[in-house]
């Protein structure tokens, strides 16, 4: 009996339970891959940037940069790439980023939890189900008699969607709490990196750092230049012909009054000087 054949006998329950088992075993081969690939370089990315961060600030942030295709990249490289840091926001920043990342470490959870529960359910349905199908065929004449060896028969056919069910729901299981025992791990690896970091912040405070101005300065030097040519043109240009204050005064000796004391007095003067001239 091949396994095509016990798909067949077990009933129309098998087919959820065949779609369930293949989105469980994608979620499973999906996080493995996953968790190989972290805990093979994980501890030698925390050693390195623990042992950078003692002596030089800037190359410890480096060698996180590098390392952000992993979560303990990522996390380590958070708070060393604030501009300006306090104890305060450093530790935020680690706070935020690990909730982050645990929760990305916790993906597909979910799936594998409906798997588990689904799964003995469909196949006791798949079993009850064939237990119907087997004893409504049974009359009460053709009981001890050769026809009744086709009913338990049915009845243990009936059985295989429970079996089914169990298997793909203990798989499940298994990886299931595989999985989560890895996250256990990684929080205590994220709080352990985190507080050595922030001891090392304590102790040896990063100089803060200075922004790169090169591309900045050579924009304002334009604007600035712009800005230059353009007063230039529209504010020290000099009135080509600019009127004479005395030429106005002298035309408008009559109303003195309007007048200051100084220009009074010279146009009083220039109207003395005439009078004497035609005398």
């Amino acid at each position: 009996m091949d396994i095509l054949d016990l798909f067949k006998k077990g009933g129309p329950s098998m087919w959820p339970l065949l779609v369930l088992s293949v989105l469980s075993v994608s979620v499973i081969f999906e996080r493995l891959w996953f968790w190989l690939r972290i805990l093979a370089q994980e501890k030698e990315i925390v050693n390195r940037v623990l042992d950078a961060a003692g002596g030089d600030w800037g190359i410890a942030e480096a060698i996180a940069e590098q390392a952000k295709n992993q979560p303990i990249g990522r996390f380590l490289y958070a708070p060393l790439s604030l501009q300006k840091s306090d104890p305060e926001t450093f530790r935020l920043a680690l706070e935020s980023t690990a909730a982050d990342e645990i929760a990305g470490m916790r993906r597909g959870e979910k799936l594998l939890e409906a798997v588990i529960a689904l799964s003995p359910l469909l196949g006791l349905l798949g079993t009850v189900l064939g237990l119907i199908r087997s004893l409504g065929a049974i009359r009460i004449g053709d009981l001890g008699t050769e026809s009744t060896a086709g009913v338990t028969t049915g009845i243990g056919e009936s059985l295989i969607s429970t079996a089914a069910g169990l298997i793909v729901a203990i798989a499940s299981l298994v990886f299931y709490r595989l999985f989560q025992s890895f996250v256990v791990n990684q929080v205590k690896i994220f709080n352990k990196a985190g507080n050595e970091m922030e001891l090392l912040y304590r102790q040896y405070p990063p100089e803060p750092k200075t922004i790169n101005t090169e591309r900045f300065s050579k924009r304002t030097s334009k604007n600035f230049d712009s800005s230059s040519q353009l007063e230039s043109k529209t504010f020290i240009q000099e009135p080509e012909n600019e009127p004479d204050d005395t030429d106005n005064y002298s035309l408008n000796l009559g109303n003195s009054a309007n007048l200051p004391d100084d220009k009074v007095d010279n146009a009083n003067l220039k109207s003395g000087e005439k009078q004497e001239d035609e005398s």
